[in-house]
């Protein structure tokens, strides 16, 4: 039995007595009751202790929300909720002119202002793409990083963050210009300027993608289900060339050609077409990095 457990039994027990047999009254967390009769003398008791769980003395802090990198003031402002129905014309006026107020001191100067509409920005796109919080937290960092940096003069705050958000999935996984500009509130020619300035200023350290990471993807556009053996000889193929140093060029174009070369040879009827649509290549592109693929042996 821990120590914690007797102190509780110990400090349980009051020294007051029961009304009706002058016995002794045992406190516990749901009621106090007498010890001889059992009558309950009280019964949901308010708990004036700390909210917390953790049992380790050095983790025990009294705090609110996390902070984050998601939003300008890291999470620590408050937010006015609508007037309900209920409240009167005056009272609900009142409301709207708190919460109009409350909405314009939020912001000390331009510059957290701007900051507050690209990390919307950011969520919103994060929310459209279906991207996890680490993508919407590196790229709000990321964003950030760049106003700091003065990146943004002369750019709109869509394209910055637009940027921020296709540096953030290049960090993180296969990704095309097209995705996040087809969703984004401003152009691609925008999106890519403001893209390199960050590369270039920053120093992001973006991995190069190669053909074997852009199999799966390739898969999963297609309108139709692959049996798993075309799935295995599609990403073999795509390791042979991405060691090769024959084939040196676009990955989606070089792993759509090796999808159409691993389903020729199940004999499935796979045309290029097809595959062209679903990543955005052109045929052209796609039948030249098939017979590369054919003269190097990759198969």
């Amino acid at each position: 039995m821990s120590s914690r457990t007797i102190q509780r039994r110990e400090s349980s027990v009051s020294t007051q007595s029961c009304p009706e047999c002058t016995g002794d009254l045992v406190r516990t967390e749901q009621e106090t009751h007498c010890e001889a009769c059992g009558l309950v003398v009280g019964d949901s008791p308010v708990d004036y202790g700390p909210e917390w769980r953790s049992f380790d003395r050095a983790e025990r802090k009294r705090t609110g929300a996390p902070r984050t990198v998601t939003r300008h003031d890291r999470g620590l402002s408050t937010e006015m909720g609508f007037p309900s129905e209920v409240d009167g014309s005056s009272r609900r006026r009142r409301l709207n002119r708190q919460r109009r107020l409350h909405g314009r001191s939020k912001f000390e100067s331009k510059r957290e202002r701007n900051l507050a509409h690209g990390l919307g920005e950011i969520r919103r796109l994060v929310g459209v793409l279906e991207y996890g919080q680490s993508v919407r937290k590196q790229a709000s960092k990321l964003f950030e990083q760049a106003q700091d940096a003065n990146l943004l003069v002369g750019r709109s705050i869509e394209s910055g963050a637009s940027a921020a958000v296709y540096a953030a999935c290049r960090c993180n996984t296969v990704v095309q210009m097209d995705e996040i500009t087809a969703k984004a509130r401003c152009s691609k020619a925008a999106v890519w300027n403001a893209y390199r300035a960050f590369q270039t200023e920053l120093e992001i350290p973006i991995p190069v993608q190669r053909p074997v990471e852009w199999v799966p993807k390739v898969f999963s556009e297609l309108p139709r289900d692959v049996p798993l053996p075309v799935k295995r000889d599609a990403t073999r193929i795509a390791e042979r060339a991405t060691k090769s140093a024959e084939i040196n060029g676009g990955p989606v174009g070089i792993a759509a050609a090796c999808v159409y070369l691993a389903s020729e040879q199940a004999d499935i009827r796979l045309p290029q077409t097809t595959l062209s649509d679903a990543m955005d290549v052109s045929v052209k592109t796609l039948r030249m990095w098939y017979q590369r693929l054919q003269q190097i042996g990759a198969a």
